[in-house]
């Protein structure tokens, strides 16, 4: 027996409000993907991904390794972006505080942000930053040059990682990125109240 025309047209709407919430929970899903693999990047290392702590008050271990560093300036930021030292030395566990050089060749003020990555990836779990430029943007006016920080150490639990135990020299790598600025015209003789 045929459904009838109100059964039909129920089953449609059904159909129809089921699909437009799939498509909802999809997109809801595709703006939350970025934030949350970045923060399984953050806690887990995955992809040469640093960790963030407060302070180091581990042990200080004999075995020496090398980081060297890498920069980089994306496209449509003129800036001069450099690692003072291109390498150093360290202890496992021990704290390093090492500087990169950036200067604005342009002749406005301008806004970046860098992004951070450890090559070998493995050592991304083990690569512990104290204090970084990169958790904030960063502004320098035309021809400013600034000397910019990034204290860290690394984990001497890396020895316990049957992979990692054997790295001797990791790369850690920035990439500096432009910020774009709006202009707010905010006139202050108006008054709100």
């Amino acid at each position: 027996m045929p459904s009838s025309p109100i059964a039909l047209e129920r089953q449609n709407r059904k159909v129809a409000l089921s699909s437009f919430a799939l498509v909802c929970v999809m997109v809801g899903l595709s703006f939350a993907a970025v934030p949350l693999y970045k923060i399984f990047c953050q806690v887990t290392g995955f992809g040469g991904t640093t960790q963030r702590v407060e302070a180091n008050t581990g042990p200080v271990l004999d075995r020496m390794i090398t980081v060297r560093f890498d920069s980089n300036t994306a496209n449509g930021l003129a800036w001069r972006f450099k690692p003072v030292e291109n390498t150093v030395d360290l202890k496992l566990g021990e704290n390093k505080l090492a500087f990169y050089q950036a200067t604005n060749m342009s002749n406005e003020t301008l806004h970046g942000t860098a992004t951070f990555n450890v090559t070998p990836e493995i050592a991304g779990g083990y690569f512990n930053k104290i204090e970084c430029f990169c958790f904030t943007e960063q502004t320098l006016k035309p021809g400013q040059t600034v000397d910019m920080p990034v204290s860290f150490f690394i984990d001497p639990e890396i020895m316990k990682h049957s992979d990692a135990r054997e790295i001797k020299e990791i790369t850690l790598s920035y990439t500096f990125f432009p910020v774009k600025k709006t202009a707010i015209a905010i006139d202050a003789n108006k008054n709100d109240g």
